[in-house]
């Protein structure tokens, strides 16, 4: 693995999102309102609610953590389409460019951009609602990585549909964390679920995720079974993300669909 051309796909990306006012607004105005929106509407909760003793911290610090996922999810199939979209895919090759290298740039480049558009909705928490993410402790970096690397198989996930499918296959790149989010339990415990999605659940990682939030937050219990079930599933999740990527790529070169990839 060249880290010398990891680097410079990556600086490409870089420089298309920091080089453009619209889309650093775009990255940092969508986070922003909706952390803000969730801030009111769990003080409305707060006020009407004794389900939690701290119902703002809660819900608000569960919206940041999806959000976390959302933008890290997004911003690695945005940073594929964007390839597409410019039908520069194959070009990367002539490089030549590794099928891994590509990976790692839009891995680390996804990152990047979701750093730029969270990190100021972060910062209206505290002087807004008097929340702060620091409150989890030490267990918040464990729950940002593994929020990270199922973010970043979900891309991969959507990456190959891509590939395999065509531009086709867009929507599902919009539509693949709504699907999951009911499952998820992200503002509610898994209780609430019918036995039969309850099973359907405790498949995802994200269910232990936003479990040992609440967790902590409520009952300042830290459990790490919760953190290492959510890493165990990830763990699965990525090597399968991972070979079912290399696989719709040699399929897409096998068919010859590679070369139309974006028409």
């Amino acid at each position: 693995m060249n880290f010398s051309r990891i680097y410079g796909l990556f600086l490409r990306h870089f420089f298309l999102i920091t080089q453009s006012f619209p889309r650093i607004l775009d990255l940092i105005y969508w986070p922003s309102i909706q952390i803000t929106l969730w801030g009111f509407i769990s003080n409305f909760f707060t006020a009407h609610s004794t389900y939690y003793n701290n119902t703002v911290g809660v819900i608000l610090t569960c919206a940041i953590l999806y959000d976390f996922l959302f933008r890290t999810s997004i911003g690695f199939n945005i940073l594929f389409l964007e390839e597409i979209w410019s039908r520069n895919f194959t070009n990367l090759f002539i490089a030549p460019m590794r099928l891994s290298e590509i990976i790692a740039s839009l891995v680390f480049t996804a990152l990047i951009r979701t750093l730029i558009g969270l990190v100021p909705a972060i910062l209206l928490t505290s002087p807004l609602f008097g929340i702060s993410l620091l409150d989890l402790g030490i267990p918040l970096f464990f729950l940002f990585l593994s929020l990270y690397i199922f973010g970043i198989t979900l891309g991969l996930f959507v990456s190959a549909g891509l590939l395999r499918f065509g531009p086709s296959f867009e929507n599902i790149a919009w539509s693949t964390l709504f699907l999951l989010a009911p499952f998820g339990c992200i503002y509610y415990p898994i209780d609430i679920l019918p036995e039969i999605l309850q099973n359907i659940a405790r498949a995802l990682p994200l269910v232990y995720i936003f479990e040992e939030a609440r967790s902590i937050l409520v009952n300042q219990i830290v459990n790490y079974q919760n953190i290492a079930q959510a890493f165990y599933l990830n763990a699965i999740y990525l090597i399968i993300g991972i070979s079912l990527f290399y696989y719709s790529f040699g399929q897409a070169r096998i068919k010859g669909s590679l070369i139309n990839v974006g028409e």
